[in-house]
């Protein structure tokens, strides 16, 4: 993944951020947010589905998708702020009936969505079984679909 890169003046090399210092820029509500491990798999599948063109990016396209009806993965970003961008998104998901995932990074979902542009949230909407990354897309609907939302604890 690009990321975000910065300088290390020492020894002059690029150094991209890792999961553990994106994590620490994630909002409150980004429940259920993805490992590590799960984050790469969930890159790796919206790089196959964009590829693909079974990717539908940024809030106004996945809103409008969930509306019309389309069924799939949806993956949002935590690092988002205002977090009114996205704060609607997970209840409407979840009336919709559609699992959804956080990753940690708006700028890596976004290179792996093949966009210039920072990526708030894409919805993956495989639309035939022949899928490259179908056996990664059902892996990863089974983990997001075992997340229960009730189960979060409330801040005070």
């Amino acid at each position: 993944m690009s990321g975000e890169k910065k300088m290390d003046l020492e020894t002059s090399k690029v150094v991209a951020k890792d999961y553990d210092e994106r994590i620490k820029a994630v909002n409150v509500i980004s429940q259920p947010l993805a490992s590590k491990k799960s984050t790469k798999k969930i890159h790796k599948l919206v790089k196959k589905a964009s590829s693909a063109k079974y990717l539908l990016r940024g809030v106004k396209e996945v809103v409008k998708g969930v509306r019309k009806g389309a069924k799939g993965l949806a993956v949002i970003a935590g690092d988002i702020y205002p977090i009114d961008v996205v704060s609607h998104l997970p209840i409407m998901l979840e009336e919709g009936g559609i699992p959804y995932i956080f990753v940690p990074s708006k700028q890596d979902l976004g290179a792996a969505a093949n966009t210039k542009r920072p990526t708030s949230c894409v919805l993956v909407n495989p639309k035939k079984k022949e899928f490259d990354g179908q056996d990664l897309y059902e892996a990863l609907m089974q983990e997001a679909k075992s997340f229960d939302p009730t189960t979060i604890e409330k801040v005070a």
